[in-house]
């Protein structure tokens, strides 16, 4: 069974090796020991401090998912709130200019990149990174689905708009047509540098170096044009996820490699909407049973599964494995929502909807 779980201090050297396969463009998973090292120390002192700290600023809070089979780190997930409120938070939003002569019968909608800090202190998730030999089965539901089971048992701690940046275009070698038709005339560095520079030391040397003018895209590279708002061939999944999930374009893009951010409310994820709150008894769930995204209601100690779940009145009966691996004691509550669309029906279980 696979477990999500806070990560530890001792899981440095297994992150470490994990990230190694990531490629570039995944800023929030940099691949150098002591970013990850500060990564670990930010998640461990968000824990300590309980959920009522998360609208102080800048806060974060890293998962990984173990194998406890074999007591492997295999994947990542993460929930960061605050952004932009210690260092400044940049996109591109996708804009029209029109330009038009009634003289000369002209009219001209151009599109336009502006740069922007509109989703400064919202709350962010990424970080969702699985090992290439687990990466089947469900276990990317559990990563994505696990957050907003969090998100759905402190809702009132955290900043009500979530986005996701996606990992944009790039090819083999690291390099992004975007990068190639705007940033690398302003940074005279290559795509795989800046990447590496956004994700150890930050963004802030964008404000230094990035022109605050609006960009017309018809003036970029076709290559450029092309990618605006497209994912990588690897995050396309985990995209498709989200917007089941009820995440939504409104036309924001990494000024790096041109990915899409997408947005939902917290109320509106389609997870925190469907889950419910249950007794978890021990037990053998029937044959025909739904597997179910099952976590435990606690904050420093939480736990996430994929499982399946019987309903039985307000309580849901769970193996005795899924018990051990969300560390519940009797008659302990639990939040559960079904793995898929196809996993649920209307009124999949009976249970409160919310505390």
């Amino acid at each position: 069974m696979h477990v999500i779980r806070p990560v530890r201090e001792t899981d440095l050297d297994a992150l470490e090796e994990l990230v190694s396969g990531t490629g570039v463009g995944m800023t929030s998973l940099p691949r150098e020991r002591g970013s990850l090292a500060r990564r670990i120390h930010t998640s461990l002192a968000t824990f300590e401090g309980g959920p009522q700290q998360l609208r102080d600023g800048e806060r974060g809070v890293l998962f990984v998912l173990e194998d406890r089979d074999n007591a492997a780190v295999v994947g990542t997930t993460g929930v960061q709130t605050g952004v932009g409120l210690g260092e400044p938070f940049y996109n591109y939003r996708v804009s029209t200019i029109v330009h038009a002569s009634r003289e000369l019968g002209v009219h001209r909608i151009i599109p336009t990149l502006y740069i922007n800090n509109d989703y400064t202190g919202c709350t962010e998730i990424g970080s969702l990174f699985l090992h290439a030999d687990h990466r089947g089965g469900g276990l990317g539901r559990l990563a994505s689905k696990a957050r907003f089971l969090l998100l759905a048992g402190h809702a009132e701690h955290f900043p009500g708009k979530v986005i996701a940046e996606m990992r944009g275009v790039s090819d083999e070698r690291g390099r992004s047509p975007f990068w190639d038709g705007v940033g690398r005339h302003f940074f005279s560095m290559p795509f795989r540098r800046a990447d590496y520079l956004s994700g150890t030391r930050g963004k802030s040397f964008i404000a230094e170096l990035m022109p605050r003018n609006p960009i017309y895209v018809p003036l970029l590279p076709r290559s450029a044009q092309e990618v605006i708002g497209e994912v990588h061939p690897q995050t396309r999944a985990a995209l498709r996820l989200l917007r089941a999930e009820g995440f939504h374009y409104e036309g924001y893009v990494d000024i790096f490699d041109g990915g899409p951010a997408v947005e939902a409310r917290i109320e509106a994820i389609d997870a925190v909407r469907r889950s419910r709150l249950l007794t978890a008894v021990a037990g053998t769930p029937a044959a025909d049973a739904p597997r179910c995204i099952v976590a435990n209601t606690g904050w420093s100690g939480f736990r996430c599964v994929l499982t399946p779940v019987t309903p039985d009145g307000g309580r849901a009966v769970l193996s005795a494995a899924a018990i051990d691996a969300l560390e519940l004691d009797a008659g302990a509550r639990v939040r559960a929502v079904p793995a898929s669309v196809d996993e649920r029906g209307p009124d999949w279980f009976p249970g409160e909807v919310s505390e």
